[in-house]
């Protein structure tokens, strides 16, 4: 059999699926404390204070990730994995403690922050060293699929969690899921960083881009995190507030949507370019927003979903590996932590201004002005952000 007749690598190993099932329990540990915006309002706390407690999660996150996106492309990604899941076990315990909206859930949730930051980047190395080189948007569009599962399963959950023995048990279940995403990782291979090309390694990763293109470049993910988290972290004070029922259907619809999409979604990136990819996704996130800013009824709050969850699953593998392609394959740890802290600082500091802005203008309002913030941004993007180099060149 000639070099050209090898069957292509496949992509559904034993490790693999043992990786991203890893992957899958590390997100969904941290997808029960969706609802815990309930918690903290139930204490009477202000919106603000909510977003606040809850950003400082992902804020946090920001810091550590490129440095250990480095730091994974030198040494790999499974013992840092580990750690960080580690030092994740200890702090969910202390959840236990919190019976007030001060300084206790805010110093929490960034060190739960710091503990993600870590083991999420790490995890997503593992699984996509696990894959096939020539399948990268696939294989991280069939990472985001794990997250997007564990996103659909936690709040509804957490939710009947909460309903039938309050929110200890959400705090224990999110331990016994951080434990299984450890057992998980410590029976996958190893992969060896030393294979890597050692002078593509100590190459500049941005190399031979303008700073004002890269900076275009990195606003979308910003504005994309913002976005996210003006859904996440809110959506269940608008339901509640505009009496459209639980929202663990939101949530499943919107997953649903998302998983019928990613891998696909990933495969049109792959072969027509990333833009062409996350102009359109981009839009029809943002014009959804003005969408559920108008919703009255539970079944139009679903078709919300819907459409923001095809949106996610379509930009999330397009939008992520265009950062990886910018600064190429040598440098995907250092990528992958890039575009997961621009989308954490989207987060983190989107969560406590559209908190603000929903105190200034109510839910409605302020999913009108994420979309008017988020198709702004987009046309920025389409116009002036610079074409990616492909992954592995």
């Amino acid at each position: 059999m000639s070099a050209t007749d090898k069957p292509a690598p496949k992509l559904w190993t034993r490790d693999f699926l043992l990786a991203l099932l890893g992957y899958f329990f590390l997100f969904l540990s941290v997808a029960l404390f969706y609802v815990f915006p309930l918690r903290l309002e139930a204490f009477g706390a202000a919106k603000a204070r909510v977003g606040l407690i809850m950003g400082v999660h992902s804020i946090l996150a920001i810091g550590v990730r490129p440095f250990f996106g480095r730091l994974i492309d030198r040494r790999g990604g499974k013992a840092i994995s580990l750690a960080g899941l580690v030092f994740f076990m200890a702090v969910i315990p202390c959840f236990h403690l919190v019976h007030d909206a001060g300084w206790l859930p805010l110093l929490l949730r960034a060190l739960s922050g710091l503990a993600w930051g870590v083991s999420m980047t790490a995890s997503m190395a593992v699984c996509s060293d696990l894959a096939p080189v020539d399948r990268l948007a696939r294989s991280i569009g069939v990472i985001g699929v794990a997250g997007i599962i564990a996103s659909a399963a936690g709040p509804a959950l957490a939710e009947e969690l909460v309903r039938r023995s309050g929110f200890g048990a959400v705090y224990n279940a999110s331990l016994l899921f951080l434990a299984l995403s450890v057992a998980c990782l410590l029976l996958t291979r190893t992969i060896e960083p030393a294979a890597r090309d050692p002078q593509k390694m100590t190459a500049d990763p941005l190399r031979g881009y303008a700073w004002g293109a890269l900076l275009l470049a990195a606003a979308m993910p910003v504005f994309h995190g913002a976005i996210r988290g003006s859904i996440v972290n809110f959506i269940a004070l608008f339901a509640s507030a505009e009496g459209l029922g639980r929202v663990g259907p939101f949530f499943a619809v919107f997953s649903l949507a998302a998983i019928g999409t990613r891998v696909f979604a990933g495969e049109l990136s792959d072969r027509y370019g990333r833009k062409k990819i996350i102009i359109p996704a981009a839009l029809l996130i943002g014009g959804n927003l003005f969408l559920i800013s108008q919703v009255r009824s539970a079944p139009m709050f679903l078709v919300g979903a819907f459409l923001a969850g095809f949106g996610q699953g379509v930009i999330f593998p397009a939008l992520s590996t265009y950062i990886i392609d910018i600064v190429g394959l040598a440098h995907k740890g250092f990528g992958l932590s890039l575009y997961l802290a621009l989308f954490d600082t989207g987060m983190g500091l989107g969560s406590p201004f559209f908190g603000w802005v929903s105190d200034k203008a109510g839910y409605r309002g302020m999913y009108i002005v994420a979309g008017v913030l988020l198709i702004l941004s987009t046309a920025l993007f389409g116009l002036k952000a610079p074409k990616a180099r492909r992954a592995g060149s």
